[in-house]
Formats: C-alpha cells, structure tokens, sequence
C-alpha cells in the first residue's frame, strides 16, 4: 500500500511530537509543516527539508495529503479538521476536537459523511499502563467511585503556554476530557448529571484556571476531577488516579525513584510506575504491578500514529470512538457551565 502523504498544522508540544512520528514511522510520508511564523521554528534534523507553511488553507491547497494532523488551538480544531476532511483527507486531531458539543458533533458528521478516518488524541486510550487500569477497574464491581486530578505548577514556558490554552478553556475542560474519558471507559453507564467548582486565582488570566468536576453515572457510580494551571499551584496531590468498587481499588502510584518529578513535566501525565491492587475480601495480599518500563511520550504519539495507520490500511470502523469524543467533551464542557450557573447540569 501507498504510504499516507502528511501534512501537520500546529508545531507545539504534541504537534512536533506527532510530526516526529509521522516522520519515523514507515507507512506515512511527512510532506508539510504548518505554523503561523514557521521560519522561527527550530525544527529538529529529521524535520528538516519538509515542505513549510504559514497558512493552513494554503498548504492543504497546495499538498493535497492523505492526512491531516491538527494540532493547533483547541479553537481551530473543528474548522481544520472539516476543511481537511473535504478535501479528502483522513484527519488525526488534538483534544478536545471543538470547543462546543455542536461543533463536535459536526465533526463527527463529516468524517462520516466523507468516510474519512478521524483519530482523536485521546493518548491515554494507547498507554498499556492505562490500558491495564481500566480493564482492572471493569473487575471491581458496581458501583464504582473514581477520583483523579492534574494539577500543574507551571512557570516560565509552560505557564506562557498554559495561558495561551485559557484563550479557548479552562484546565478542567482541556485536561478534563483524558480523566472524564477514563472513567466512562470504566464503566459502560450512561452520565446522568455534572457539578464544578472553580476558582481564577490570577489576574493574567481571562478564566478560571482552577476547577473541580463531579459527574454521576445511570448505575450510581460516581467520580471527581480537578485540574489547576499556575504558579501557584500546589504540588502536593498533583497526581491522583484512583478507583474503587465493592470488590477493591485500583491505583496509579508513583514509585519512590520518580519523587523529584515537577508537575508540569509533559512524561509525568502519563507515567505510571505501578498500579496498585486492593482486594476488598482480602482473599489475597495488595498487589504491585510493576509497569515502569512503559513508553515514553513521544512512543505515545507514535502509537496514536500507528493507531490512525491502522485505521485507514484496515478500514476500521471507529463510530465508538468518535463517540466517545463527543460525550467525554459534552461532560466537561457541562462541568463549565455549572460553575457559572452555580446549577447541576442535567446530561
């Protein structure tokens, strides 16, 4: 089969990292890079000689790739990956795909409508580690309590880029859509109602950049979410996930070697180390599952790849997936509309 011709528009964290996978991995061809301001883009030696761009309708005009991967602002993200998918190519785009329910809907719509291939970075759906957690959590009964957070002390840099995400949303939506995804993965009940608390604790931001979700599902299970972006941040619980049910509880913990990891570093959001095992019979003694030799981010990103290439060579139906997207999405998004109606939102 003829290698899928790529054109990657956003050269971010997650956008270099998924151009350096396209670049890596033998069934794509990395034809162009996209970015406003594209000649000030240090590109790395396996990057270099690839087609560059400042204007994204341009490129797509000028290429006419077999995919398009978007990884821009999370405002962007509906309207590229609709213009790209009529244009025939298949598309892999960043969370969260759009920035309301309606816009992801619409996504969703064309990529069936076209019968174009559209990959969600929902990177923790490709981690082993997270793989093992879920399917454990599925063991433990109904119903079940999830409790997970991402609080991030961000400065210099990451603190610039962290503001430039609340442009488009608050850390609970942005970051909420991984851990929200999670547990509806944990269990197959519908979500029935959301409640959120937040807080802005700067002046440098237009929105909240902290918050904490609380989302109850059809078989009484129940979880909570909180994300924090700042320097004022605490570190002291900036990773918790967590889950329980009437047969025991499953956890990620860290081990003691990672202790110094900051929380804002990019591989400490989907480090594992251990998934700690409880049995609430005591039939057996806890367990430590040792899955500190897992992938690191950028082998993350190439899985994702690997993932679309694998949909369009085997044309994979991926209805569920999308899906997902779009409840996963609907759920944070009705979480930001609690906090500002002070109201539970009804699903």
């Amino acid at each position: 089969m003829a290698k899928q011709r790529v054109l990657v528009v956003g050269l971010g964290n997650m956008g270099m990292s998924h151009a350096l996978a396209y670049a890596k991995i033998d069934g794509y061809e990395l034809v162009g890079l996209c970015t406003r301001n594209i000649d000030k883009v240090e590109l790395p030696p396996q990057l270099q000689g690839v087609a560059k761009f400042n204007d994204f309708e341009t490129a797509l005009a000028e290429l006419k790739p077999d995919v398009v991967s978007v990884n821009t602002m999370p405002d962007t993200h509906a309207d590229f990956a609709i213009k790209a998918m009529e244009a025939g190519a298949h598309v892999f785009v960043e969370k969260p795909m759009a920035i309301s329910a309606a816009d992801a809907e619409r996504v969703v719509e064309v990529a069936k409508r076209t019968n174009r291939k559209l990959v969600i970075g929902y990177i923790l759906r490709q981690h082993p580690s997270w793989i093992k957690f879920i399917e454990i959590a599925r063991e433990l009964g109904t119903p079940l309590v999830f409790r997970m957070n991402l609080n991030q002390q961000s400065n210099g840099e990451t603190w610039e880029w962290h503001k430039r995400l609340m442009q488009s949303f608050p850390p609970i939506v942005d970051c909420g859509v991984h851990y929200v995804d999670v547990m509806c993965q944990m269990t197959s009940a519908k979500p029935v109602r959301v409640h959120a608390i937040g807080a802005r604790l700067t002046n440098e931001v237009p929105i909240n950049n902290y918050g904490q979700l609380q989302v109850m599902f059809e078989d009484g299970s129940v979880g909570w979410y909180e994300a924090g972006w700042g320097p004022m941040v605490s570190e002291q619980a900036f990773f918790v996930k967590d889950v329980f049910g009437p047969k025991g509880s499953a956890s990620i913990v860290m081990a003691e070697n990672n202790a110094g990891v900051k929380s804002d570093d990019i591989n400490a959001h989907t480090k594992t180390s251990q998934i700690l095992r409880h049995y609430a019979d005591m039939s057996r003694p806890d367990e430590r599952i040792d899955v500190s030799d897992e992938p690191d981010h950028n082998a993350l990103c190439e899985r994702e790849q690997l993932y679309l290439l694998k949909a369009i060579e085997e044309d994979l139906d991926l209805t569920d997936h999308m899906n997902d997207g779009v409840k996963s999405l609907k759920i944070v998004l009705a979480a930001d509309e609690s906090i500002h109606t002070q109201q539970v939102v009804t699903l």
